[in-house]
């Protein structure tokens, strides 16, 4: 079974997409979801993560655009996407993984959703 993400699809610059992923298992057993992304020839980016105890972390140019949040009684993971730009164009997969000392210690990857954002 693979974690699969959800909600991607086409936006104009300016506006919102929400993104959805429901790990495999309880979200219980991961301490630490993550989204990354992937545009055409570049390598793979972390965009967001969120630990169990709901502490986050974004990267630099999604910083105050994204949120990422957690429902531990849907178990799903989610990142809203506001403010989209062209150069969030990009797959973007979502992993269930582990926080360890000073690194991320990160699942398989998963089926990624294509989101493509025109200006």
């Amino acid at each position: 079974v693979q974690l699969q993400a959800s909600g991607g699809g086409l936006a104009q610059a300016g506006g919102s997409l929400r993104l959805s992923c429901e790990p495999f298992g309880s979200l219980y057993m991961y301490s630490l979801m993550s989204w990354y992304r992937q545009a055409p020839g570049k390598e793979r980016e972390l965009v967001a993560d969120i630990t169990t105890g709901v502490d986050t972390n974004y990267a630099d140019p999604v910083k105050g655009r994204f949120t990422i949040s957690r429902d531990n009684a849907k178990n799903m993971v989610y990142l809203q996407m506001n403010d989209l730009k062209p150069e969030d164009t990009a797959v973007y997969y979502c992993n269930a993984g582990y926080k360890g000392v000073g690194k991320r210690i990160l699942g398989p990857w998963g089926q990624g959703t294509l989101v493509t954002v025109s200006s």
